[in-house]
């Protein structure tokens, strides 16, 4: 197995100091809330956060729910609120029966609570005294309003950190952390693509203020620590493959990154080109892969002694693939899978950049320019090692929010 080259997280502060003589027990966080939005790769940063800041095992999950199902589909648009409100009145006219909701995602945990501001504001506030403060870290769109009331209820008792850009002000919250490429809209490039009158209206507006921490890609779990506990439980099936083993990550369009069959038949044909170099190849699809993209890998491959393509199936292979691939092809539409496989330090080769558009293409231009992947062409030695300097966003953004909080005069607790 190549080496992981992944950074210890740090801003951890230590010591036997008293927690009397350091501000007492109000100045220090024991516990924090995440807020989620149901969706595994923005909940995924929030956990991966709270880990990297020794608050892992000390969290609450709480989640802002969208009505699923029928005619919702059609109006995620609208605030939740408001689709809440929208889908009471529509099954009030046409009846349940009309319009079925769907099961709501899973995480595998064994309970998540419904997200209310109000309900957290006032947790905080009552156990501030004997608990300290309260950590609270959201990600996605949804949970900008919950994020911000909670910051707005209860400013003395928590501190608020946002993951992915708000587009609303950023005084709302203590914290911002968003990739660089979300500032893109700003750059001269874009704004020569923007016409005049609409760019009032393009977010963000302004720079990033002190209030943002700027990172490469996205935050995830898939930290040093994970990564040894993958390791040694995928030992038995992964450590036997035949070397070198090449992990391909397959993800699904994106409005700002297209494709369909094409990028499917391109990808089988530059398999077959490295296939001698490779001792084994395990392919895995995500939840966004359309099927007609699948099968057509499968179709190509699913005999293939050297390949083994992940049915979808428990367990997830996917941390154990982080830590005994000694390279990957990743499809440019996955910012998270990408931020992942850069983290560690091996061989990242992408497929399909050039589809790319808008803050995708200044996210695949960023991870050209640091080194960190390479376009896949099909004519690659997959025994050939190259080396980079990790990503590095999620200790990067632990240490900032310790910074932030000492400057408020707080710390966590470790």
């Amino acid at each position: 197995m190549r080496p992981i080259r992944l950074p210890e997280p740090t801003g951890r502060l230590t010591g036997t100091t008293p927690e009397i003589f350091e501000g007492g027990f109000r100045s220090v966080i024991r516990r924090a809330v995440v807020i989620g939005n149901g969706f595994s790769g923005a909940e995924n940063q929030c956990i991966g956060l709270v880990r990297a800041l020794g608050l892992s095992g000390r969290h609450s999950l709480y989640r802002v729910t969208r009505p699923r199902g029928g005619v919702n589909g059609w109006l995620h648009w609208l605030p939740v609120s408001l689709h809440k409100k929208a889908n009471y009145l529509v099954k009030r006219i046409c009846g349940d029966s009309r319009f079925p909701l769907t099961s709501p995602v899973k995480n595998g945990l064994l309970q998540v609570l419904e997200a209310d501001a109000k309900q957290i504001a006032k947790i905080a506030y009552q156990t501030f005294d004997r608990d300290g403060p309260l950590l609270v870290v959201a990600s996605g769109r949804d949970t900008i309003s919950i994020a911000s009331s909670i910051k707005r209820l209860a400013p003395e008792n928590v501190f608020v950190v946002q993951i992915q850009h708000p587009r609303s002000h950023l005084n709302r919250f203590d914290l911002v952390i968003t990739p660089c490429h979300d500032y893109y809209p700003l750059t001269p490039d874009a704004q020569e693509h923007i016409p005049w009158f609409l760019r009032r209206w393009i977010t963000p507006c302004e720079p990033p203020d002190r209030h943002v921490v700027l990172t490469v890609g996205a935050l995830h779990q898939a930290d040093s620590a994970a990564l040894r506990t993958a390791a040694s439980a995928w030992n038995d099936k992964l450590a036997v493959l035949p070397k070198p083993l090449l992990v391909v990550n397959v993800g699904g369009p994106a409005s700002n990154c297209p494709y369909g069959v094409d990028l499917a038949k391109q990808l089988t044909k530059m398999l077959r080109s490295v296939l001698w170099s490779c001792g084994s190849i395990r392919i895995s699809f995500s939840r966004r892969t359309p099927e007609n993209v699948a099968n057509i890998i499968v179709k190509e491959f699913g005999n293939n002694p050297k390949l083994y393509i992940w049915d979808g199936g428990d367990p997830n292979p996917h941390l154990g693939h982080l830590a005994w691939a000694d390279a990957f092809v990743i499809t440019a539409d996955s910012v998270s899978m990408l931020s992942e496989a850069c983290s560690t330090g091996k061989p990242v080769y992408v497929i399909g950049a050039e589809r790319c558009t808008w803050k995708f293409s200044d996210f695949q231009k960023s991870l050209q320019e640091r080194g960190v992947v390479r376009p896949f062409s099909g004519s690659e030695d997959i025994s050939e090692n190259w080396s980079y300097s990790p990503l590095n966003d999620l200790t990067e953004a632990a240490r900032r929010v310790n910074e932030a909080l000492a400057e408020r005069g707080w710390r966590i607790h470790t």
